[in-house]
């Protein structure tokens, strides 16, 4: 089965889950040759080894809580918040809660 992705011009929910986040999984939203966007769920207690993506990336935020190490500094997000890192910065993260993030990674 292919996966879907929304089109161009093409309006998608990117909000809160609320009650249906324990039961969400990660979704690739927009994966074009430039672009990609993504619905990242983090349960709490999961921990994503660090990695680097190839693109500059934010991550905001959607609900919930996490932490995101970069050089061994802990930031921690919670919703309504968002963070920049620059292309090919080495990072992990970490769920504190049960969290819905929204990554955006610039392939340009």
């Amino acid at each position: 089965m292919a996966i879907v992705h929304a089109r161009p011009s093409e309006a998608i929910r990117v909000g809160p889950l609320g009650s249906a986040l324990a039961d969400a999984k990660t979704t690739v939203l927009v994966k074009t040759e430039s672009l990609e966007v993504i619905r990242l769920i983090v349960p709490a207690g999961k921990e994503i080894a660090s990695h680097r993506t190839r693109g500059e990336l934010t991550i905001q935020c959607l609900e919930g809580e996490v932490g995101i190490i970069v050089k061994g500094v802990t930031t921690v997000l919670s919703a309504g918040q968002l963070l920049y890192l620059n292309k090919n910065e080495l990072h992990a993260v970490r769920g504190l809660e049960d969290a819905s993030l929204l990554l955006t990674i610039v392939l340009a």
